[in-house]
């Protein structure tokens, strides 16, 4: 009899445990998960600000069509190494991508500055 409620005491134990150790962790509020740092804006968003300023630039004619031909190539080489990175880069992986992001908006930045002036 003995044994009999030591097992039910431990299977009653367990079956409280394991959903407890199986619930998830995770980051709060769809914050950077633990270990992970904060990137900034979904790299989407900053494709559109790359490609809206591109444009507005195109359309104050202070950039040529096949300059602003040329930048979309550039961005869409962005969003290509991005795919190849994939979900998971690595902080060198990161870093790249993001040195890469802000070459090319200080590159087009130039053309938005002058069509800001000229209005």
């Amino acid at each position: 009899m003995k044994k009999l409620i030591t097992s039910v005491m431990a299977v009653a134990a367990i079956s409280v445990a394991v959903p407890a150790a199986a619930q998830h962790y995770g980051p709060p509020r769809g914050g950077p998960a633990y270990g992970q740092q904060h990137a900034g804006p979904p790299m989407a968003v900053r494709v559109r600000h790359l490609e809206r300023n591109v444009a507005f630039a195109h359309r104050a004619r202070v950039m040529s069509t096949g300059k602003a031909r040329d930048f979309q190539r550039g961005i869409d080489r962005l969003v290509y190494l991005e795919r190849q990175y994939g979900p998971r880069m690595t902080i060198r992986e990161r870093h790249d991508l993001e040195r890469r992001y802000q070459d090319l908006d200080r590159s087009i930045d130039r053309y938005v500055q002058r069509a800001r002036y000229r209005r």
